[in-house]
């Protein structure tokens, strides 16, 4: 299955390439939505709250972005589908990773 797939020296400078891009964008989009909710926050409740959607999503950022070659493929296609991966990105991978990617998003899609 995919995790017996052998990756090139170039395909993991693709990998790491896609995975630091979709990072920077995932971490992009919470350092925006933690401006917006500290500056609206005007209570020591509404400050704790900031704190827990801070750990929620550093929690979710930490299982999502797992640079383990045997999970790889799968990490992309559900950044591809969460929408912090560009497709085109791994458009360098090798036709089987690729396909391998495509049949993860059709399988999600299905749920």
């Amino acid at each position: 299955m995919f995790h017996d797939v052998k990756w090139s020296p170039s395909e993991k400078k693709i990998a790491r390439t896609a995975f630091d891009a979709a990072l920077k964008s995932a971490l992009a989009k919470v350092m925006a939505e933690f401006k917006r909710l500290a500056n609206a926050a005007s209570t020591p409740s509404e400050m704790w709250a900031i704190e827990h959607f801070l750990r929620q999503q550093r929690r979710e950022i930490d299982e999502l972005f797992d640079y383990r070659y045997s999970q790889l493929l799968l990490v992309f296609a559900r950044l591809i589908r969460e929408g912090h991966l560009d497709e085109s990105l791994v458009a360098g991978l090798s036709a089987e990773k690729r396909e391998i990617i495509r049949s993860f998003l059709a399988f999600a899609a299905k749920e």
